[in-house]
């Protein structure tokens, strides 16, 4: 197992990292959070070199992915950088990407009830506004769990805050900052249930962010 004590903080700056080989040829990972080696629970950076492909599978408790760099497709579509894909519990596909591409993937964590078919294209998707100067775009909810895209504008000071059900941030652009560190560009921040910052930024910044998903337990799980 790897990260999966969900009372812990986790902070990885995804940029240091190794890449690491999959079962598929060109397909290569950063692994962040792991129950097992292929099958479970898994949080990860995926790099697809050009032409790559990986043979049909099954997602049990879901998929879901967002396009860093490049281009991802299956047999439902291309999607270019800045998609955000969720694919329910019980579907399959055969992933491929002709040009390459980077993606942030989490598998086996949907709620079995979560049957939401999701494809929205972040680069063109509205920007709705938010608490302070911070702007919001929305991607998904379900029961507790919230995921959206926020931008921050230069020196931004967010209030103090607890997450329910805990949080999860992955740096897009710029650099997110709190009372505990600064997180630049590709940097994933996984934070427990009623865990509490004081965020801020002092440049133009976006993460992506997942509330409320966390086990309201302690320990691994």
């Amino acid at each position: 197992m790897l990260n999966m004590d969900f009372s812990q903080r986790v902070v990885i700056r995804t940029s240091d990292m190794e890449w690491a080989s999959s079962p598929a040829a060109g397909v290569e990972r950063k692994p962040l959070a792991r129950e097992e080696a292929e099958r479970g629970h898994a949080t990860s950076i995926v790099r697809y070199e050009p032409g790559a492909s990986f043979k049909r599978h099954e997602h049990p408790l879901g998929e879901e992915i967002l396009v860093l760099e490049g281009v991802f497709s299956d047999e439902t579509g291309d999607y270019p950088a800045g998609t955000y894909i969720r694919n329910p519990p019980g579907s399959g596909h055969a992933p491929f990407s002709e040009p390459g591409c980077t993606l942030l993937v989490k598998l086996h964590q949907f709620d079995p009830r979560d049957s939401a078919t999701v494809r929205i294209n972040t680069r063109e998707a509205e920007w709705l506004p938010g608490i302070g100067g911070l702007q919001v775009m929305p991607l998904h909810e379900f029961e507790h769990e919230h995921v959206a895209l926020v931008k921050w504008p230069a020196n931004e000071v967010f209030q103090p805050h607890r997450h329910f059900g805990g949080e999860e941030i992955f740096v897009l652009s710029g650099e997110f900052c709190d009372e505990q560190g600064r997180y630049p560009e590709g940097t994933w921040i996984r934070s427990p249930h009623l865990s509490q910052h004081h965020p801020f930024v002092d440049q133009e910044t976006v993460i992506w962010v997942k509330t409320g998903h966390l086990p309201l337990t302690s320990g691994p799980t």
